[in-house]
């Protein structure tokens, strides 16, 4: 199998951003303890602060997918129901 790779940014509505920015340090902690996570990396953009610079690694497609349910489920999924993603994934 081979590594899945995800990349781009979220732009976060102004209204949200407060919770977004409170909650990433959880949301970090929680996906880098994950199984098979190998880089997890959400950076606000130095110039835009509604823009968060994505980067993740995982070591499989069924890491990468088990990753997706849990967001879904999260409260991390919760606070960013309202982001646009913009992401490129490759394996």
């Amino acid at each position: 199998m081979s590594k899945v790779i995800l990349e781009g940014f979220i732009l976060v509505p102004d209204a949200d951003l407060q919770a977004v920015t409170r909650e990433l340090v959880n949301h970090e902690k929680l996906t880098l303890e994950e199984p098979g996570c190998l880089v997890f990396k959400v950076q606000q953009h130095s110039e835009n602060p509604l823009r968060f610079d994505v980067y993740e690694e995982f070591t499989d497609r069924s890491a990468f997918d088990k990753h997706q349910e849990r967001v879904k489920s999260s409260y991390w999924g919760a606070v960013t129901k309202n982001v646009t993603r913009h992401y490129q994934i490759s394996e």
